[in-house]
């Protein structure tokens, strides 16, 4: 007997050694989205716990707020990008002359 473990991805056809790694690669977003949402949500939680003690944490709320409408945004809606880039960018300008 042996610690070694046995590579059984060799024996397989190179359909199920494709088939198996879908799955495993399936699996690993599965995990990596729902680890995602949880951190998503904990950080949710935090920004939106209480109300804004300062403009700025205000500013950062939308900017979080933002940038989800922005991904939501199709590759072609290029006016609404603009619109995005435009606040976030008056948003910088303001906390930096602060």
């Amino acid at each position: 007997m042996t610690d070694k473990p046995v590579e059984l991805d060799q024996y397989r056809g190179m359909a199920s050694q494709k088939a198996t790694g879908t799955r495993r690669l399936r699996a690993d977003v599965e995990a990596n989205e729902q680890a995602l949402r949880q951190r998503r949500d904990e950080l949710e939680a935090q920004l939106f716990g209480a109300p804004a003690a300062s403009w700025r944490e205000a500013a950062d709320r939308a900017r979080y707020l933002i940038g989800l409408y922005a991904a939501t945004l199709g590759d072609g809606d290029t006016r609404h990008h603009a619109l995005v880039e435009t606040v976030l960018a008056d948003f910088n300008r303001l906390e930096s002359e602060s």
